[in-house]
C-alpha cells in the first residue's frame, strides 16, 4: 500500500482511538458523579442501574474496539496493515475504509462467517 494511503488510515485510526478514549473518560466521570446520587424511590434507582448497565455494555464493546484500533496502528508500523492474516493477500481499500481495523479480506471473512453459521446450526439441531 502506498505511503499516503497508510497515512490516511493512520489518521482515521488515531481519530477513532481519541474519540473512544474521550467517551471512556466521560463515562468514568459520569459514574463517579452518579455514585453520589441517592434515590429514595426504588423505581428511580432501578432505572439508574438499568441505564448504567447499558452504558457499561456499550463501553465494554468500545474497550474491545480500542484494542483492535491499537493493533491496527501497530500493523501500520510493522508494514503488515492491509494484508489478510488468513490468506496473505491484500485487503481492498474499500473494505479498509468501511472497517479500518479488519484483519481479513472479504473472501476470507465470508468463509469464516459461513463456517461459524454452519457450526452454530449443527449445535442447535436436536440429535435423533
Amino acid at each position: 500500500m502506498r505511503k499516503e494511503r497508510l497515512e490516511h488510515f493512520r489518521k482515521i485510526l488515531n481519530t477513532k482511538l481519541e474519540e473512544l478514549l474521550q467517551e471512556a473518560e466521560k463515562t468514568v466521570s459520569g459514574m463517579n458523579r452518579a455514585d453520589d446520587d441517592h434515590f429514595p424511590d426504588p423505581t428511580d434507582r432501578a432505572s439508574l442501574e438499568t441505564d448504567r448497565n447499558f452504558i457499561l455494555r456499550v463501553r465494554d464493546r468500545e474497550r474491545k474496539l480500542i484494542v483492535k484500533v491499537k493493533e491496527a496502528l501497530k500493523r501500520i508500523e510493522e508494514g503488515t496493515y492491509g494484508i489478510c492474516e488468513i490468506c496473505g493477500e491484500p485487503i481492498s481499500e474499500k473494505r479498509l475504509e468501511a472497517r479500518p481495523v479488519t484483519t481479513s479480506c472479504i473472501e476470507c471473512k465470508k468463509e469464516e462467517e459461513e463456517y461459524e453459521k454452519s457450526a452454530r446450526a449443527h449445535i442447535k439441531r436436536p440429535h435423533p
